[in-house]
This record gives C-alpha cells, sequence and structure tokens, in this order.
C-alpha cells in the first residue's frame, strides 16, 4: 500500500514538474507557454518543439532539471536559442 503510494506520489510530482509539456518525442506538442523570463545563467538546453505542432514552441531546460515551453516569438527565447545553437553568439 504504502509503495503505492509513493509510486502515485511520484508519477504527481513528474507531471506537474513537466509545465504544460508533453515527452518531446516526435509529433508531440507543448499546450502551456511561459510568459515570463528565465535568467540566460539558468538555461542549459534550448531546442525547438516539433514541427508539426499548431504553436511553435521553444523548450528550455534549466539548472533546477525543469524543462518550460516558451513560445518561439519570444525574442529572449529566440537569442537563447541562437546563443545555444551558435556559441560564439553571448546572449548574457
Amino acid at each position: 500500500m504504502c509503495a503505492s503510494c509513493l509510486f502515485l506520489g511520484l508519477i504527481l510530482l513528474f507531471l506537474h514538474s513537466q509545465q504544460g509539456l508533453l515527452e518531446m518525442s516526435p509529433g508531440q506538442c507543448c499546450y502551456k507557454f511561459f510568459t515570463g523570463r528565465i535568467p540566460p545563467k539558468k538555461i542549459v538546453s534550448v531546442f525547438k518543439s516539433d514541427s508539426t505542432c499548431l504553436e511553435k514552441a521553444f523548450v528550455i531546460g534549466t539548472t533546477s532539471r525543469r524543462r518550460i515551453c516558451v513560445s518561439q516569438s519570444v525574442t529572449w527565447a529566440q537569442e537563447a536559442f541562437a546563443s545555444m545553437t551558435n556559441p560564439h553568439n553571448d546572449y548574457e
């Protein structure tokens, strides 16, 4: 019984931590978008959501191991993506 409760708790924690992001396997998309700004020092990765998604998004990985969806129309997210794909381009 206690093991079942622990397993359920871990599943709920995992789902809550994804910030509206479904696992990024082909064909899956972001449905909720973060509207704030993430400090550049906390960003460890940036990649684009699947090209078949209705809303284009960047998926930003943070130092706290969270993956956060941000619209591709957001300027700071575009700069962060450019910085990650071109190491000579400083975003900070």
